[in-house]
């Protein structure tokens, strides 16, 4: 099984904890907007309809661990025990009250680390697993009201991050090696406001092609099947319904492939406590067999699941 985000040995000495803290520590005192207006970069503007990359040969699920926040700032590490669930929560500290956007991405190390970006006002942070330092991404991204990981959606070597802004558009930023992103892409025109869910970082349609996992206000879950080109407005196939009910969910996430069947699965949390896994079965006419129950109280009490 891959190495995670931290372990329980050693956890004081990881540089993660100790960058990303004294990243939220210096943003709460004001110091990183000179910082980011000398250093940083803003999001970039569409790239033309035309760009597109070669497309990389899909590989089997990646497994990621859990990471969840509680309304306090106090941040949690699940790592998975690859047969379904995850082991004994270890705990990463608190000072993450203040981000407004968390996502996990497997950036350093080839693909291999488990690395994190952070917002804090409207400046994008990212913290590489391996490596001592947390960089700033660039300011203005407080124009959107969404960031998630979405894993490979362009065919590039490294994942990528979906945003969405105020008036429901979509957008894609390519993930590069250092942990920076090529020109965003609009991937949708707009009417994204209208799920209150975005999921990534998993093939739910068995075609080696990263999807993207939906969910509207009614509680409909769609899967918008990923074409895996890079090109404005052509990212995204014509969306499966895969049913009604999900606002069971108070949240949903994708870790990769959970129970280590080289399939990427969907775990949610309802109102009550529990954890729920959802096997992926990688047929888009039945892309998840029956819950399983993981966790059995608890998990209601975290905000953030990623």
């Amino acid at each position: 099984m891959r190495r995670g985000l931290l372990s329980a040995a050693g956890l004081a000495g990881r540089p993660l904890r100790r960058a990303l803290v004294a990243a939220v520590a210096l943003a709460a005192v004001g110091a990183v907007g000179a910082a980011a207006a000398q250093t940083g970069q803003a999001p970039a503007q569409p790239a033309a309809a035309s760009q597109q990359t070669a497309l990389a040969a899909p590989g089997a699920a990646t497994t990621f661990p859990l990471l969840a926040r509680k309304s306090n700032g106090h941040l949690y590490d699940y790592e998975p025990k690859g047969t379904g669930g995850f082991q004994a929560q270890v705990d990463l500290g608190g000072g993450f009250g203040d981000a407004t956007a968390l996502v996990q991405a497997n950036v350093s190390a080839g693909g291999t680390g488990n690395d994190l970006y952070h917002r804090v006002g409207g400046t994008l942070y990212y913290t590489a697993e391996e490596g001592a330092d947390t960089r700033i991404i660039g300011g203005g991204w407080d124009v959107y009201n969404l960031l998630v990981s979405a894993g490979n959606m362009g065919g590039s070597a490294d994942p990528d991050l979906i945003a969405r802004d105020a008036a429901g558009a979509l957008w894609l930023y390519q993930g590069k090696a250092d942990g920076t992103f090529q020109a965003k892409i609009r991937i949708g025109s707009g009417g994204w406001n209208g799920m209150n869910q975005l999921v990534g970082r998993g093939d739910y349609t068995g075609d080696g092609k990263t999807d993207l996992l939906a969910r509207g206000t009614d509680g409909t879950l769609y899967i918008y099947p990923g074409t895996g080109q890079a090109v404005a407005d052509a990212a995204l196939g014509a969306r499966i319904t895969v049913g009604k009910g999900w606002e069971t969910y108070k949240q949903l996430v994708s870790t990769g492939d959970n129970n280590g069947d080289g399939k990427a699965d969907l775990i949610g949390n309802d109102a009550a406590g529990a954890l729920w896994l959802l096997k992926g079965t990688g047929d888009p006419k039945a892309p998840f067999a029956a819950r399983v129950q993981i966790g059995t109280t608890g998990w209601a009490a975290f905000d953030t699941l990623f």
